[in-house]
């Protein structure tokens, strides 16, 4: 009978950080307009200075993954941007490119 010897297995650097990653603590994004019963900010098509904040340079819509908004408060910021953009409230598209 022979005997096979056990390897070990390698585990890429790669996927020791992906897990480190994963347990490590980082706190929970929180919708800025959820919780409390008179919200500090409206989410309004003329409210142009609030909505600039969730775009990017290039004018594009944050996702709600990275600004942290729930989806519910996504649909009506984004309804928001397009018709503050109807409106000429925000630009389409980042201009000097």
């Amino acid at each position: 009978m022979s005997r096979k010897k056990m390897t070990k297995l390698k585990v890429s650097g790669r996927l020791l950080r992906k897990k480190a990653r994963r347990l490590s603590f980082s706190p929970r994004k929180h919708c800025r307009f959820c919780g409390s019963e008179e919200p500090s900010v409206l989410l309004d098509y003329k409210n142009a200075n609030v909505l600039r904040g969730f775009l990017t340079e290039r004018g594009k819509i944050l996702s709600s993954r990275i600004s942290g908004v729930c989806s519910r408060h996504q649909r009506e910021l984004a309804h928001s941007v397009k018709k503050s953009r109807t409106m000429a409230l925000l630009p389409y598209a980042a201009s000097g490119f």
